[in-house]
């Protein structure tokens, strides 16, 4: 404890010099006042571990009184402060009024040597547990705040998009489970959102976790924690994302890739409500509100062998299907309007509006990656526009007949390889074709874009577009494949 400043407080020199010498042995500063009127321009100069406090300052005095308004001074200057009082009239009463004020302890004078430097060692303990409660308190409200706060809304008015928001506000504020449904990019993790926002749990944890990039060894122990030796590397007790979730909201999203013998741990921790560490017998229980969402169909979950029916049942109380883009095509003005702002300002270009012809091009775009390749597309025209106004070429639309046109009499298509597609992605993209010419029987088209083509679709179609399984059976990560379909329009 030589780092630690002791402030001593009071009116007898002798036991100012007394409790110097003692004190400086364990504590590494020790300052001392000869006049409480001195406390607050000393506590403004230092920031004190403890402060040893007198509770007699006048000759004759022995009720404490001068000592308990000074200690009532010192809590309203710093209420962590901890205070131990001393006395040399003390009795079991004053201790009790001592500690009533907020002191932490008393000692009473002539003092033993090391009872007072254990009371001051426990005093400083106690100030040192108080500041790094107070410090996690700052840091939790502020990961609270970034885990919960999302600057973007769902964005649109049309008809579709109404329905979403009327089922968010009427299902929001139960704690009812909800299963959100739709394509990749549509904004089902906005949606979950949404309706914590909405909910009694808005000032508690948004929890998010991706149900694809788990894989099948760490299922439990990232769901439900582990023990420390509960397995091999398991040097330390590692809390469950159910049990930090305790109190707030759990998204789990691509529920649908969850192999179905762990679906059933899941149901068991959700209906009992309780949650058993791996390596451990003691259940912990725990309140927390399941939204779970999937891209894939509504066929799919209710294939009993693929997908729990009592999982299905427990996890879609209430259902919400977030529509493609496609289908609410007088929102796309105000996503693309609101992303060419939010890329202006972090790229520092100027903000440009949407010609004419780029507006009615989004307008008729298919958009297979919806919102997120129509945030995808604004990016890059934010980047690669060179006019007054954001073009039809500036956004490179590959299914988009007037765009391939002007794409062709500009160079921004060799622009947008270089931009988009860095070199590891680009070896992927060969290393798998190459590993799978073999086994094509169509020898009449071998461009390399039509075979990647082919492949990618030969894929999706075989999982029914799950994006997880397709990509590992073509070898690409998923950020590659997401690229891949914007590109050839799937």
């Amino acid at each position: 404890m030589k780092d630690k400043t002791i402030l001593v407080v009071d009116d007898d020199p002798d036991i100012l010099i007394a409790a110097e010498l003692l004190l400086k042995r364990q504590f590494g500063n020790i300052i001392t006042c000869g006049t409480p009127q001195d406390i607050p321009a000393q506590m403004a100069r230092n920031r004190f571990d403890a402060i040893l406090l007198d509770m007699n300052f006048s000759p004759g005095e022995r009720d404490g009184a001068q000592g308990f308004n000074w200690l009532k001074r010192i809590k309203e200057l710093d209420p962590s402060a901890v205070v131990v009082m001393i006395t040399a009239h003390g009795n079991v009463g004053t201790a009790v009024e001592a500690i009533k004020y907020g002191a932490t302890d008393f000692v009473s004078k002539p003092w033993q040597n090391e009872k007072l430097i254990a009371t001051l060692s426990a005093a400083v303990e106690l100030h040192d547990s108080r500041t790094e409660t107070s410090r996690l308190k700052v840091t939790n409200q502020a990961l609270l705040e970034a885990a919960t706060d999302t600057q973007q809304s769902l964005l649109g008015q049309s008809k579709a998009l109404s329905q979403v928001h009327s089922l968010i506000s009427r299902t929001a504020p139960t704690d009812a489970n909800v299963l959100i449904l739709g394509e990749n990019g549509t904004g089902k993790e906005l949606v979950a959102r949404e309706l914590h926002r909405q909910s009694q749990r808005k000032n508690q944890l948004f929890m998010s976790v991706d149900m694809g990039a788990i894989t099948e060894s760490l299922f439990e122990s990232e769901m439900f924690g582990h023990v420390k030796g509960a397995f091999t590397g398991a040097n330390k007790d590692r809390t469950g994302r159910l049990v930090a979730a305790n109190k707030g909201t759990l998204f789990l999203d691509e529920i649908g890739n969850i192999p179905l013998h762990l679906q059933a741990k899941l149901l068991t921790v959700l209906e009992q409500r309780m949650v058993t560490p791996v390596g451990s017998n003691q259940a912990s229980p725990i309140d927390v509100r399941v939204i779970a969402a999937t891209n894939v169909s509504k066929q799919h979950l209710q294939d009993e062998q693929r997908f729990r029916q009592d999982l299905l049942y427990r996890l879609n109380t209430v259902e919400i299907l977030v529509p493609p883009l496609r289908n609410r095509r007088e929102d796309i003005l105000e996503i693309a309007v609101y992303y060419a702002q939010k890329y202006a300002k972090k790229y520092s270009r100027p903000l440009k509006r949407f010609s004419d012809g780029a507006v009615s091009a989004m307008k008729q775009d298919a958009w297979p990656g919806n919102v997120r390749s129509l945030k995808h597309a604004i990016e890059r025209a934010t980047i690669l526009s060179q006019h007054q106004e954001i073009l039809v070429q500036d956004l490179q639309l590959a299914n988009n007949t007037e765009t391939k046109s002007a794409a062709q009499l500009s160079n921004s298509t060799q622009l947008n390889n270089s931009t988009q597609f860095n070199d590891n992605e680009e070896t992927e993209t060969y290393n798998y074709i190459s590993r799978t010419l073999g086994q094509s029987n169509d020898e009449e088209n071998l461009n390399i874009e039509s075979m990647e083509k082919r492949l990618i679709k030969k894929a999706l179609d075989k999982h029914e577009y799950n994006i997880s399984k397709s990509a590992s059976e073509l070898g690409i990560t998923r950020a590659t494949l997401y690229r891949r379909i914007e590109k050839y329009g799937f």
